[in-house]
């Protein structure tokens, strides 16, 4: 067992108190306080679940470690999570998730925040981790721990609480509402479910979709444990024409969020408004199982058309920090360069070899 893996105890002074705190460690995976704490958080995600941190534990070897000023007897009330990331390619660091649209700090108050940070940043210095690196929208990083910003995006949020009709309404006419109505004039057919056929056609169209972008897909398995980790909670959906897969995505669902996380599409087709057809049904199943949001995910602040794309969904966009201490020594050593070095290689590799090349690089982005 790795001293990570270890419950550390240790007594936090905390400054604006001046007053101790003990700050513990568990395994969000092993203690059975966890799910309960993340079912009612209020600042929870899909991100926090244990289905999620199981998926990274099973695919990529990450070891889940949290932190919280709760002792072991105790109910949760307060926790910051992270992934051991251990490479010899990016760093030994820890992350606040891998692969984690955003994954906010479980928290009532600054105070609670800034106990916790501290303890994380003692940990960093103990077990020698190049850096810590958390994913949220909140600035109090900033302002209670010492991060910096690594990388920005845009993040696009729908509020479900109006009406099915309502919601239409606001979509926007030309390139939502009426490729809805194409897609059904086109007669697509549309599939739900976790089955094992329906992920290899979203599989399929993933990989499609990231060699046009020059990206090697993830695992397959990486997308076969969240299914498997998640259950329920995860739903494939696929629109085809006639045998041909048109669209697919990925959704997760949290008490009343539900989150698109992956997509794919034929872009020969794309035109029969296969992926509308998706956002519209996944938007109406939310709606059924009572969600008030639906998480459209991270972009790029440079993807000018993905970012069009979510807002024609009258998506609500806000911003979204990923925060790192210590700085990075360069500002170009962030975040990006991880991408851009997948990019690099990609762009040289047969088409062949992009799977092969997504087993052996992701573990190493994270």
């Amino acid at each position: 067992m790795t001293p990570l893996s270890n419950s550390i105890e240790e007594q936090i002074t905390e400054p604006s108190a001046k007053r101790e705190m003990t700050v513990y460690s568990l395994d969000p995976l092993e203690d059975p306080r966890w799910p309960e704490f993340v079912g009612w958080h209020p600042n929870a995600s899909v991100f926090h679940a244990p289905g999620w941190l199981r998926a990274l534990q099973r695919t990529y070897h990450y070891e889940p470690v949290a932190f919280t000023t709760s002792a072991p007897t105790e109910q949760l009330r307060n926790a910051l999570v992270f992934c051991a990331v251990r490479s010899w390619l990016t760093g030994r660091r820890l992350v606040s998730l891998p692969f984690s649209d955003h994954c906010e700090p479980l928290v009532h108050n600054s105070e609670e925040l800034s106990t916790l940070i501290l303890s994380v940043q003692l940990s960093r210095k103990r077990e020698r981790w190049k850096y810590v690196e958390m994913r949220s929208t909140s600035s109090e990083l900033q302002l209670e721990g010492g991060f910096h910003t690594a990388q920005t995006f845009y993040l696009h949020r729908l509020d479900l609480r109006p009406s099915l009709d309502a919601l239409l309404r606001s979509f926007d006419k030309d390139c939502v509402q009426r490729k809805i109505r194409r897609a059904e004039r086109e007669g697509l057919t549309y599939e739900g479910g976790r089955s094992e056929s329906l992920l290899q056609k979203l599989y399929g169209l993933l990989r499609i979709t990231r060699q046009r972008h020059h990206l090697p897909p993830q695992p397959l398995d990486w997308f076969r444990n969240l299914v498997d980790c998640l259950g329920e909670d995860a739903c494939i959906r696929i629109a085809s024409k006639g045998s041909q897969p048109v669209a697919g995505i990925l959704t997760l669902s949290h008490g009343k969020r539900m989150v698109y996380k992956y997509g794919g599409s034929d872009a020969r087709l794309n035109s029969l408004g296969g992926m509308a057809l998706l956002f519209w049904k996944a938007i109406q199943d939310a709606k059924q199982a009572g969600a008030e949001e639906f998480d459209l995910g991270r972009s790029d602040c440079d993807n000018a058309g993905l970012i069009a794309f979510k807002e024609r969904w009258a998506a609500d966009r806000s911003t979204l920090t990923n925060w790192r201490c210590p700085a990075a020594a360069k500002p170009s050593l962030t975040d990006g360069w991880r991408i851009q070095f997948a990019k690099q290689i990609s762009s040289r590799l047969p088409a062949s070899m992009l799977t092969v090349a997504g087993k052996l690089l992701y573990r190493h982005i994270g």
